[in-house]
């Protein structure tokens, strides 16, 4: 979970630790589903159950008059297991918080939550080794696109001069002018600032993953600044061969923001 779910199980005696015990997990843990249940095992009565005597006197002697209205004879031992099942007469009161028992539970939720940040710190090198390989590979697509450059710029003038020539305007053509126009077209689909700012996004993002501090959310953000300009290459490519690297970029791409969702 990107955010902070935290759901805590007590025993109705020790509900009043439910804030601290949140507490605790929110700042250690610090984002995530978190679920905590505490169960206890009753080596020791926790509860004390006591007699209502008032409510008890008023059943008595309400029965007491109805049984010997209505002649029911019934003895003193059988109108007293009644009343004891009737409502109220029976009270259950939790016993006070035992602080000693309190500070061994604090203890144990502390060691549980060690352990699974020794887990979080496992898993966290697997899937950390699995993104930077994968920010490698993107590395390694990126620097395949100047390889068809040349042939890029030369495929982009081709069609243009030979969708002029299919309107049958080519013998109107002024060579330098369209020589001009050419020049500027080609600089607006000039990919040099998108391949510049891309290595330089994924070295931020190798820098940034050796951050010893909770990352995942910055990360997510670089990761978002290198798809524009995988996109924007995309756009700009006007090349089967370039086209094919963007979308293996964007395949890596994909599978870095699916393991991010892993990284604190």
């Amino acid at each position: 979970n990107k955010q902070t779910d935290v759901q805590v199980r007590l025993p109705q005696n020790y509900k009043e630790k439910e804030v601290e015990l949140r507490n605790l997990l929110i700042s250690r843990l610090i984002r995530g589903k978190i679920e905590l249940t505490l169960r206890q095992e009753m080596g020791k009565d926790t509860s004390v159950t006591h007699i209502n005597e008032v409510v008890f006197d008023k059943y008595f002697s309400q029965l007491k008059k109805l049984n010997k209205k209505k002649n029911l004879k019934l003895d003193r031992t059988t109108i007293f297991e009644s009343i004891m099942r009737l409502p109220d007469v029976l009270q259950t009161e939790e016993a006070d918080l035992d602080e000693e028992e309190w500070e061994v539970i604090k203890g144990s939720v502390n060691e549980a939550v060690d352990s699974l940040w020794n887990f979080r710190r496992q898993e966290g090198k697997a899937i950390g080794a699995d993104i930077l390989k994968r920010i490698d590979n993107i590395r390694v697509l990126a620097k395949k696109v100047p390889e068809y450059e040349k042939e890029r710029v030369v495929k982009i003038r081709e069609r243009i001069r030979g969708n002029l020539q299919d309107l049958g305007k080519w013998e109107n053509v002024d060579e330098n002018r369209l020589e001009q126009e050419l020049i500027y077209y080609l600089e607006k689909l000039d990919i040099t600032e998108e391949k510049v700012r891309l290595a330089n996004h994924l070295k931020y993002f190798e820098k940034t993953a050796q951050e010893n501090s909770p990352i995942g959310k910055k990360l997510g953000f670089i990761s978002q600044e290198i798809g524009r300009e995988i996109n924007t290459l995309g756009s700009k490519a006007s090349h089967s061969e370039i086209q094919k690297l963007v979308v293996q970029m964007k395949d890596e791409l994909e599978k870095i923001k699916e393991q991010l969702m892993n990284v604190l």
